[in-house]
C-alpha cells in the first residue's frame, strides 16, 4: 500500500506560519477525501481539517478554523495545509490520509506515514 508522504514541518515562533505539503498517490488523489491530523506530546491523534475529494468543501476543528486552511493542487497530487497565527498548543506531529467519516468522525483510511514536526516555540 503506498503511502501518503508528509512534509514542510518546522519550528517557528508563536505568531509565525508555516505550510505542509502531503503527496498523495496519483491512483487515489481524485477519489479521495484527503485530511490532516495531528498528535501533541503525550495525547492522542486529532482531526485537523479534510477537503473533499471534488476540492470544496473543507471541513476544520474548531481549534483551528480561521487559522488554518487546507487546499490542494491537482497537478502535483498534493494536498496543503496553511497555518497562520500558530500558537504554542499547535505544537504536533502532523499526518496526513484519505479521509472518511465514520460515525460522524473524520477517521484516516491508510497506515499512518511518519508525519511532519510543527514545534511552536518562544
Amino acid at each position: 500500500q503506498v503511502q501518503l508522504v508528509e512534509s514542510g514541518g518546522g519550528t517557528v515562533q508563536p505568531g509565525g506560519s508555516l505550510i505542509l505539503s502531503c503527496v498523495v498517490p496519483e491512483e487515489i488523489f481524485k477519489d479521495s477525501h484527503v485530511g490532516w491530523w495531528r498528535r501533541a506530546p503525550g495525547k492522542e491523534r486529532t482531526f485537523v481539517a479534510v477537503i473533499a475529494r471534488t476540492g470544496v468543501p473543507q471541513w476544520y476543528t474548531d481549534a483551528v478554523r480561521g487559522r488554518f486552511t487546507i487546499s490542494r493542487d491537482v497537478a502535483k497530487n498534493t494536498v496543503y495545509l496553511q497555518m497562520s497565527s500558530l500558537k504554542l498548543e499547535d505544537t504536533a506531529v502532523y499526518y496526513c490520509n484519505v479521509a472518511r467519516p465514520v460515525t460522524g468522525i473524520w477517521t484516516g483510511q491508510r497506515d499512518w506515514g511518519q508525519g511532519t514536526q510543527v514545534t511552536v516555540s518562544s
